[in-house]
């Protein structure tokens, strides 16, 4: 399955706010998803499927390390591919503005979201103990994982315009 991914801004702070509760049992209020977007290194993608938002990924990038904040599908998408092809364009964006590497922290109960990262060449670094809260009221791990990103030589000056993204 093909989808579109789009940049989003700080007005699309609501709607990812609806997305991210539908994903986690601690959703993140628009207030929250603003500030975030407003933020110096801000890139929040959204993957549209015939006009509907059916994932979206957040994630920060400062001086040459990078690290993703929150990754979200809904449930009837997940396994189609939705997470895959978002963390490949944020991949792609990352390389194009010289990130040298890419953090993030996953449940590590999360089967799928820890298979998904381990197929785009991410390793375990860390583990925080009893960091997430669950649905049933427990606690769980979360793992701390990083990505080296490979950059190509700098063969010229390359604006944050002409990336492939086209982010600032």
């Amino acid at each position: 399955m093909n989808i579109e991914i789009g940049l989003a801004g700080p007005d699309d702070a609501t709607p990812i706010a609806g997305l991210h509760g539908t994903t986690f049992a601690r959703p993140w209020s628009p207030e929250e998803i603003r500030a975030l977007l407003t933020g110096p290194g801000a890139i929040e993608l959204t993957g549209q499927l015939a006009g509907q938002s059916v994932g979206f990924l957040i994630a920060r990038a400062l001086s040459f390390e990078a690290e993703l904040l929150s990754i979200g599908v809904l449930p009837d998408y997940r396994g189609s591919g939705v997470g895959h092809q978002l963390m490949a364009a944020l991949l792609s964006e990352l390389t194009a503005r010289r990130a040298l590497s890419l953090f993030l922290e996953v449940d590590g109960t999360n089967a799928p979201a820890v298979r998904l990262y381990h197929r785009l060449g991410f390793r375990r670094v860390g583990i925080r103990k009893q960091y997430y809260k669950i649905h049933n009221g427990g606690r769980s791990d979360a793992w701390v994982m990083r990505k080296d990103l490979e950059v190509p030589p700098l063969t010229e000056d390359v604006p944050l315009e002409q990336t492939p993204m086209g982010l600032r």
